[in-house]
């Protein structure tokens, strides 16, 4: 099979299943026979029409007779895979991408549309890959940073057009890839050393930007020396201010990031509970700890909405709810597929288990509250919402010792400040009484 069939199948898979890219990718890659070259190339054929869909069906909605919604999905999917080679990959030649789709129409049995295929293709070709963007401004918008139109007005409204555009334009750029050094497997010095050029460091302690290709291969990251994290969630981590001896309860965990830092900070004392709501994805967590070395974590299965009474009297507890991920769509950009009405029911629950949370806190205890995206009514809104109806916590500065606006009590992290995903962290303090 070719990196190009396998691409496609995997697109119409993406869009029948909604499943996550990343996922899917990584284990079609892992069993199918393809060289590390074209599986690169399928990768990187992948994520580009998944990130890209919204300008791509611009460009097909113009030159194709057919509405949109009415084309095989094989054959929509190739028309994507298409004309992103045209726009996008300039070491692909445009004939070999012309020529390469209609071909692809044949070996996906989808032989009679060959002709419309490249009919398409080649009508963008002969407007030399001018996208058609619409008259209006939000519209042209949206279709330049392939964006769904809903979710612009709501960056337009929170941050105004430069910060807008700023994020979306990071977005669609590849993510640079942070890991973590273990402090219970090797020392700052020794990572360096042995990672050498691979890593440079930031200005997180024990924070490096990754610039290697498959850790797997490496012998430290079998080792346990360090993990994958972005810098975001490794302030996010760190913010929470875990001490050694202290009991830490880290609700929504999988898979581990963040348990594996509040562990590791806590010179192997005092004890992390780590929960997630399913079974598999606690098996993640137990992986991680496991390869790490750390013996203060201990992970299993539980509902981040329901009290447990066995686990009241924590020092600190963290929340890091489900959310809608907007701000980490370089990771996963399928993210932006959903539908406003799917992400509305979503506040309701991050203040129910951020309110649960509180119930495990000890007096002059804290209670963290994050998530992975930049959108207000699920970040500032639900930190209101819950500092109003519990007057019995007040507001903390998230991470003093790094300044700026990690020294207030509610910070949204913009990839343009660190260079990490978008994220945003708000802290609180129980009051003695």
């Amino acid at each position: 099979m070719s990196a190009r069939k396998l691409a496609v199948q995997l697109l119409n898979r993406t869009e029948q299943e909604q499943s996550y890219s990343n996922l899917l990718l990584d284990s079609a890659l892992s069993q199918s026979q393809l060289d590390d070259r074209d599986k690169r190339l399928c990768a990187s054929l992948y994520y580009g029409v998944i990130e890209r869909r919204i300008t791509l069906d611009a460009v097909i909605s113009h030159y194709s007779k057919q509405p949109l919604r009415k084309l095989d999905c094989t054959v929509r999917n190739i028309l994507r895979l298409g004309i992103y080679q045209l726009l996008y990959c300039d070491q692909i030649p445009s004939r070999a991408a012309v020529n390469e789709s209609v071909k692809l129409t044949k070996t996906c049995r989808k032989a009679s549309a060959s002709g419309f295929v490249n009919a398409v293709l080649c009508g963008f070709l002969r407007d030399e890959c001018k996208v058609p963007y619409p008259k209006g401004k939000k519209a042209a918008m949206a279709v330049e940073y392939a964006v769904p139109q809903w979710l612009l007005e709501k960056l337009l409204d929170a941050y105004g057009e430069e910060t807008t555009r700023a994020f979306l334009a990071d977005a669609l750029q590849p993510a640079n890839r942070f890991i973590r050094q273990n402090p219970a497997a090797c020392t700052g010095a020794e990572l360096e050393q042995a990672l050498g050029d691979a890593v440079s460091p930031t200005n997180l302690p024990g924070a490096y930007e990754l610039h290697t290709g498959d850790i797997r291969k490496l012998p430290e990251f079998r080792k346990g020396w360090f993990y994958v994290q972005d810098l975001s969630s490794q302030i996010c981590a760190l913010a929470l201010g875990a001490k050694p001896g202290e009991t830490i309860l880290d609700l929504c965990a999988a898979p581990g990031g963040k348990t594996c830092t509040i562990a590791a900070g806590m010179a192997q004392s005092g004890m992390v509970y780590a929960f997630d709501l399913a079974a598999h994805r606690v098996k993640l967590i137990q992986d991680n700890v496991k390869r790490l070395g750390l013996q203060n974590v201990t992970a299993s299965q539980g509902d981040a909405a329901e009290f447990r009474e066995e686990y009241a009297g924590a020092d600190r507890v963290l929340c890091d709810v489900p959310c809608s991920g907007i701000g980490v769509l370089r990771h996963k950009p399928e993210v932006k597929e959903k539908s406003p009405e799917d992400l509305a029911q979503l506040p309701q629950l991050q203040l129910a288990i951020l309110e649960n949370g509180a119930r495990y806190v000890k007096p002059d205890g804290i209670l963290q509250y994050s998530t992975c995206t930049i959108l207000t009514e699920e970040n500032e809104n639900v930190a209101k919402a819950f500092l109003q109806k519990h007057p019995e916590f007040v507001p903390e500065p998230v991470y003093p010792e790094l300044g700026g606006a990690l020294a207030e009590p509610m910070v949204t992290i913009l990839p343009e400040m660190f260079g990490s995903d978008g994220f945003f962290v708000a802290k609180f303090r129980r009051k003695h009484s």
